[in-house]
């Protein structure tokens, strides 16, 4: 069996990563699953009403749904659909609808 190397690489079991409030509410958490180069994978359930606060994306955010529906900037989301929002937009508009579990890839 090959030894593979680990250098540069940040992986762990998702049961060992502890659930952190999400966003300004209690009604929203998340698992940070991975980071690297300034980048965050992230695991977050939210309650429905949750609401995003409004930001400007100073780097590309990338999200996908998992389970529920959400509205963003006016849109229906639902399991499968996703989105990415580029550097200087503006995010106004980010609601649960129904519970929803979305991963998010962002960098701070």
């Amino acid at each position: 069996m090959t030894t593979a190397l680990l250098d540069g690489w940040d992986i762990h079991a998702t049961a060992e990563v502890p659930w952190t409030p999400w966003g300004a509410g209690d009604n929203a958490r998340a698992k940070v699953l991975a980071t690297g180069d300034g980048y965050v994978l992230a695991l977050v359930e939210a309650e429905t009403g949750y609401e995003g606060m409004p930001h400007e994306h100073a780097h590309t955010e990338f999200l996908y749904v998992l389970a529920g529906r959400s509205r963003n900037q006016g849109r229906l989301m639902e399991a499968g659909d996703a989105y990415v929002a580029s550097v200087g937009s503006r995010h106004t508009d980010f609601c649960a609808l129904t519970d929803a579990t979305y991963l998010s890839i962002f960098k701070l």
